[in-house]
């Protein structure tokens, strides 16, 4: 069940991805200036297309939240890493851009690579909350990481510092999704228990700042260079943050060699992955070219 929720939320997330690129495609240039961003926003909120995608977010959420209930952190974040194969079939689908051969090998590196790092952790379910001894800690020693990240990529070149905003994102989503865990964790308690404490504010307060971050890597360079950073910090992140609050167990021993392979297997795929127009968005302009649109803003 926790498998088949996360993917679900993985595949919700690549329809949103999908859907809002659409929406994009079928907008027409809209300038700089507030004025003109504004105007596009109209337009791509009158767009059926662009709604789904909004929709799709939502089931997303849903989805991974319930994930996240009745299963592991290290388990359900890796497995939501499968967003980028689920964007390649459905951009292909939907852009009628057929995959290479290339693509294809990276989309089973990426697969092969997940499979056998999960097979060789074996996360095991842990705790459903953590004290506040270990939240204190763990929120501190994450928002220490992403500052230093942020800092250190103000002073290196285009592509690392895409790599190092796309990790800074992936460690706020890991925490985003590790407070999800402990709000629903909370839930058997009442909604007082939810609602009156403050994992569900500070969930969305991190979950903004995943965002953000996640954008500052896009203008920072390719999603090629941030793509990996952002995959591999959210999978490994995810593990130890499992781990450090909720006590969830993972095999180490002599499985880490066959987990280092499937780490480099999936940062392989990840970034061959990055590369392809159904997954970094470059249908669009083979989209207009062939009937003739403007160019879409993002």
């Amino acid at each position: 069940m926790v498998v088949v929720l996360a993917l679900l939320a993985a595949l919700a997330n690549a329809a949103a991805t999908v859907l809002q690129r659409r929406a994009a495609a079928d907008a027409a240039e809209a300038g700089a200036g507030v004025r003109q961003a504004v105007r596009w926003l109209r337009q791509v909120l009158r767009n059926p297309y662009w709604v789904a995608g909004a929709a799709m977010l939502a089931v997303t959420t849903v989805l991974q939240a319930a994930a996240l209930g009745v299963g592991s952190l290290a388990l359900v974040q890796p497995l939501m890493s499968t967003e980028l194969l689920f964007t390649l079939i459905l951009g292909s689908l939907v852009f009628h851009r057929r995959p290479d051969r290339r693509t294809w090998l990276a989309f089973v590196s990426l697969a092969a690579g997940l499979a056998v790092f999960l097979t060789s952790v074996a996360p095991a379910p842990g705790e459903s909350t953590a004290s506040p001894g270990a939240w204190l800690t763990t929120v501190a020693v994450v928002m220490g990481a992403v500052v230093v990240l942020v800092v250190t990529a103000r002073a290196v070149g285009s592509a690392l510092r895409a790599a190092l905003l796309g990790l800074a994102s992936a460690v706020s989503f890991s925490l985003t999704a590790a407070l999800l865990k402990e709000v629903t964790g909370r839930i058997p308690d009442g909604a007082d228990a939810v609602l009156g404490t403050w994992p569900l504010y500070a969930t969305g307060v991190a979950g903004v700042a995943g965002f953000l971050l996640l954008q500052a890597a896009f203008r920072a360079g390719t999603l090629a260079a941030s793509a990996p950073a952002l995959t591999l910090g959210d999978a490994l992140t995810s593990v130890a943050l499992g781990w450090a609050l909720f006590g969830e167990g993972i095999t180490l021993g002599v499985r880490v060699v066959p987990a280092v392979i499937g780490v480099l297997l999936i940062g392989a795929g990840t970034a061959e992955l990055a590369r392809a127009p159904s997954v970094a968005g470059n249908w669009d302009e083979a989209a207009q070219r062939s009937n003739g649109s403007p160019r879409p803003v993002g």
